[in-house]
């Protein structure tokens, strides 16, 4: 069996043909630069990053939308943190609460049961952003509010699947040589479902975890692949990924989620991209299909050909000049899992290449 150090000096040593993996997941983005990896491989291997970042695919559409919902009288919006600061195309969450609209920050999406409960009268509306890792938690409330007969919660969806993107990545930009796949997707999906995308695309994956050793094992593995113009999708996170992934988690989804043409910000609409609620519980439903395709663009903005993995962060002229964390002008900056709010804090002079 190969030792990591004989991983790490392959990695490191190689000088055949230029390769360019993509790491899907935003939490693999900060896990690989805050063990240094990029340092740690040849000038002829180069990692870019994916649309594994939820909050950075919501439409900008989404955001407006939501802000004004959350104006509306005996009406609450709740969300995830990392929303708040989005800006969409004509505000945000923030600048909406500024002006009195009533914004919360949940910190599970059970944080409402109680409170609509015991507030009959006030509808709140849950921002549901997130791909298949959050999209059973949304469905397992729902359960829970038709058992109880609770009907003062809805949704505004923007839950995202990750296998059409990946079709789309491959079509969009064809210079991706291998991919790592995503850890907490595939704890619910799976590996087996990669395998006719990886395949129709003839690009190989590696399912990761999130140590350092886990990663190089990945980038190592999609090396020997490139090498032997396979495309195989290998399972390398077995301690939490099996090949059918959460049958349990899959089943709740598919009861109450639907999948359609849904819109992702500076891509366009995916065909099959998009959960939303299947039409017998559209009372839940805060109109997200409405919603449509985001027709404006972030202007300036290159947040759209970061998540696809066309240019790095430092290409964008406003990156760590008119657009930080304090400031972001796009959604990449803003998240925790946004490429370019974790270029900007491990210091982008650091860790271009």
């Amino acid at each position: 069996m190969i030792t990591l150090q004989e991983m790490m000096d392959k990695l490191k040593y190689y000088n055949g043909e230029p390769v360019q993996f993509m790491e899907v997941c935003g939490t693999h983005t900060n896990s690989i630069f805050k063990h240094g990896i990029p340092g740690m491989l040849s000038k002829n291997i180069k990692l870019i990053s994916g649309p594994g970042c939820p909050v950075c695919v919501t439409s900008g559409n989404y955001i407006d939308r939501a802000a004004e919902i959350s104006m509306k009288e005996n009406t609450v919006l709740y969300t995830f943190g990392d929303m708040i600061k989005v800006p969409g195309y004509n505000t945000s969450l923030s600048a909406a609460k500024a002006k009195g609209g009533r914004v919360e920050i949940m910190y599970s999406p059970f944080d409402v049961l109680n409170l609509a409960i015991a507030n009959p009268s006030t509808t709140f509306v849950i921002a549901a952003v997130g791909f298949e890792t959050t999209t059973p938690i949304y469905a397992l409330l729902l359960d829970k509010m038709i058992k109880n007969d609770i009907h003062n919660i809805h949704f505004l969806t923007a839950l995202k699947t990750i296998v059409p993107a990946l079709e789309w990545i491959c079509g969009s930009n064809p210079n991706i040589d291998g991919f790592i796949g995503p850890g907490h997707v595939s704890a619910i999906l799976g590996y087996d479902i990669y395998k006719k995308a990886c395949s129709k695309c003839s690009i190989p994956m590696a399912v990761a975890g999130f140590e350092a050793e886990e990663i190089i094992a990945a980038i190592y593995d999609l090396l020997i692949q490139s090498e032997r113009k396979t495309s195989d999708v290998h399972n390398l996170y077995a301690s939490v990924v099996t090949s059918k992934g959460n049958p349990k988690a899959i089943s709740i989804t598919d009861k109450y989620f639907q999948a359609e043409s849904a819109s992702w910000r500076g891509l366009g609409s995916i065909e099959g991209s998009g959960l939303f609620l299947r039409n017998e519980y559209s009372e839940y439903d805060e109109d997200s299909r409405s919603i449509g395709v985001d027709e404006k663009q972030d202007q300036g903005c290159l947040c759209g050909e970061v998540i696809i993995g066309k240019v790095t962060p430092d290409e964008c002229p406003w990156f760590a000049n008119e657009c930080t964390p304090s400031t972001p002008h796009g959604p990449c900056m803003v998240s925790i899992e946004g490429t370019c709010g974790i270029w900007f804090r491990n210091g982008a002079k650091k860790i271009c290449k």
